[in-house]
């Protein structure tokens, strides 16, 4: 046996061994990146999955998608005008909490509609709204949910109040002045 047979095996093993450490490498950075990029979103995901690459994978495609829909910061006059109409759905949640809450999802749908996301389908606009939103977006879901069960004639007075503090944490976050400097930084 040649005496390079050795060398070139050993070779061969040090460079595969190098693919693999670099493999795991990129793997961990990508789950940190995606971990702190979603926060409680990619834990979510990732139960309803039950699989890191597949929730990992969704996220990525979350992040794609929302990368070409045109993501804009609300001009201030706008910004004023939803900040005094959600002030409006919150007084007149004291008279019909579950007319405000109607309203406050329209008005939701509006802003969103307005800063460039599509707002067809629920699941997907909560999708496309945790890539910018990741901690609120929960919220999103827990306050339609509630709206649903309102709909149905089974969520109390009580339901639908927390219903609003869930809808107020997502508006107050899509109107914020942090995310038009974000938004403003990213351009």
């Amino acid at each position: 046996m040649s005496t390079t047979t050795p060398i070139l095996v050993a070779v061969l093993v040090v460079i595969a061994l190098g693919g693999i450490a670099a493999w795991l490498f990129f793997q961990r950075r990508r789950t940190e990146k995606l971990r702190t990029r979603f926060g409680p979103e990619y834990v979510r995901e990732l139960q309803e999955t039950g699989d890191r690459r597949h929730a990992e994978a969704k996220l990525e495609e979350r992040e794609k998608r929302v990368e070409h829909l045109h993501i804009l910061p609300l001009t201030p006059g706008d910004r004023a005008r939803f900040a005094e109409s959600w002030r409006g759905v919150q007084m007149r949640f004291v008279d019909n909490p579950g007319a405000a809450i109607a309203e406050a999802d329209h008005l939701l749908g509006e802003v969103m509609s307005k800063r460039g996301y599509p707002v067809t389908d629920f699941d997907q606009r909560a999708a496309d709204i945790s890539v910018d939103h990741p901690l609120v977006v929960e919220n999103y879901r827990a306050a339609h949910a509630i709206a649903l069960r309102y709909s149905d004639g089974r969520a109390s007075t009580e339901d639908l109040r927390q219903a609003m503090i869930h809808y107020r944490a997502l508006f107050e976050d899509l109107i914020s002045e942090l995310e038009a400097m974000r938004a403003k930084i990213a351009s």
